[in-house]
């Protein structure tokens, strides 16, 4: 069998039931709640994930990067009822399937804090374009999910890249893009059905060339940077005036999807992630940051983030960034292939992210050519080290580092298996589980996920 459906992973994993749903984990917890709302708004946009089953799991003998910086030379992990049990130099086995990982490294599995999959799907044609809804520089009622299609190839190929969750985000035309969200990677008839329970709602916005080059050409507002600046400064008093009148209000206010997204963020409630490239930038947002109450959970692409590292690690504000990708556009003109190392040794969160369908699938790579870099310029970082920019500095940035990003006792088993170094091009997952669930076995076609989008299409039947 060389290809499967969300129905054939069902009857291969814990037998397909007739909704064509896996077998629903005894303790899913609730989804994403949707702030400022009714009950009965909330339930359209509840996390309906439930966890794959799977088999408590032993893996022994096997170098260990825990996600957090720490190492462990012939350690071992269990998992069962999707979750960490123990990690150690041993662990109980006791009715376990037992792994011997001789010459292979044990990783939390990598988080990719921006991605488009699902709202870009492949194949990239215009009717699956979703992820920029540029209809106007301010919209932030639009939802990242809503655009999400589950039956995108990319999410298998980031599988079979140890991507176990990702966040969806909406593009960078909009100075307020829309909501993300944070997506476990495995198949499901709906967005929901990947959902994450219980992770925020984040907030794209946007700086630099993308909305000004948007709505200058129109010739609208914002056609300059200052622009860009102004009307977010006007959509945030805005936002600040709605949250007064709904604080001071003794009855229900008319809905204002807007304001909803936006002073849920001034509540603390929704994170911003924010596209920005330029040094100078990044700080103007941070001014705004402090003008209007809000926080910025991460700079994404930054790729000048290394000028103002020291001002990101005051300000607690993780940058996600590429290890190489620069000079395409003029805001990217000034990056280094040091960037990620020099933001890590100044003690600052750094994260290495995609943006990407074909990046997605190579983070260790991408991870390990940064790491190269640094240490070629004097900057010495320890490979367990670098792993946190996959593991526990985007959960971080994200606000589930109580759930994932790391190999601890209670967190869920997103776990994978490499065959070898896991930063060295020459390796690649040989297993990867998601909540204690084998999603994925290099070695096992019937575990090599296939949309349904690719049933039937031409080379579908040859993935090996």
């Amino acid at each position: 069998m060389r290809e499967f459906s969300i129905c054939a992973l069902a009857l291969l994993l814990a037998g397909c039931a007739t909704t064509g749903q896996p077998a629903p984990s005894p303790a899913a917890p609730a989804g994403p709640a949707l702030a400022g709302s009714s009950p009965a708004a909330e339930s359209a946009h509840v996390s309906t994930y439930r966890a794959w089953p799977g088999v408590p799991t032993v893996i022994r003998n096997v170098t260990i990067f825990d996600g957090k910086g720490g190492r462990i030379d012939g350690g071992a992990v269990r998992f069962e009822n999707g979750r960490i049990a123990a990690i150690g130099q041993s662990v109980r086995e006791d009715g376990a399937t037992m792994i011997d990982g001789a010459g292979k490294w044990v990783t939390p599995g990598i988080i990719d804090i921006h991605s488009h999959l699902g709202n870009y799907p492949s194949p990239g044609v215009p009717s699956h374009s979703d992820g920029n809804e540029v209809t106007g520089p301010v919209r932030p009622e639009v939802w990242a999910i809503h655009s999400v299609w589950p039956q995108d190839p990319g999410f298998g190929r980031a599988l079979a890249g140890g991507v176990t969750a990702l966040h969806i985000l909406p593009g960078s035309a909009n100075l307020f893009g829309g909501r993300g969200a944070t997506l476990k990677n495995v198949y499901g008839r709906t967005a929901q059905d990947m959902l994450m329970p219980g992770a925020p709602w984040s907030l794209k916005m946007a700086c630099g060339e993308n909305p000004k080059r948007v709505y200058g050409t129109r010739n609208q507002m914002p056609g300059t940077r200052m622009g860009n600046i102004a009307m977010t400064r006007q959509t945030w008093a805005n936002a600040r005036d709605y949250q007064a009148r709904l604080k001071a209000s003794k009855g229900p206010m008319k809905r204002d999807l807007q304001m909803e997204t936006l002073a849920a963020v001034l509540d603390g409630t929704i994170l911003i992630q924010n596209h920005c490239y330029r040094a100078d930038e990044m700080a103007n947002m941070i001014a705004l940051s402090k003008e209007f109450g809000y926080r910025i959970a991460a700079f994404h692409h930054g790729v000048e983030a290394y000028k103002i590292a020291d001002l990101l690690k005051t300000e607690g504000i993780c940058a996600a960034l590429w290890a190489d990708w620069y000079g395409f556009k003029m805001e990217s003109y000034d990056g280094i292939q040091e960037n990620l190392p020099f933001v890590h040794a100044s003690g600052a969160c750094t994260i290495t992210h995609s943006d990407d369908a074909d990046g997605i699938q190579r983070l260790n790579q991408a991870t390990a050519k940064a790491l190269a870099h640094g240490r070629r310029m004097g900057i010495s970082i320890r490979d367990e080290e670098a792993w946190t920019w996959v593991a526990i500095n985007p959960a971080k940035a994200l606000g589930i580092s109580d759930k994932v990003g790391s190999l601890e006792p209670g967190k869920q088993a997103d776990v994978v298996l490499w065959n070898g170094n896991p930063l060295s091009v020459y390796s690649r997952p040989e297993k990867v589980w998601v909540d204690g669930a084998l999603l994925f076995d290099m070695n096992d076609p019937a575990r090599q996920p296939v949309s349904d989008f690719e049933l039937g299409q031409p080379g579908a039947g040859d993935r090996k």
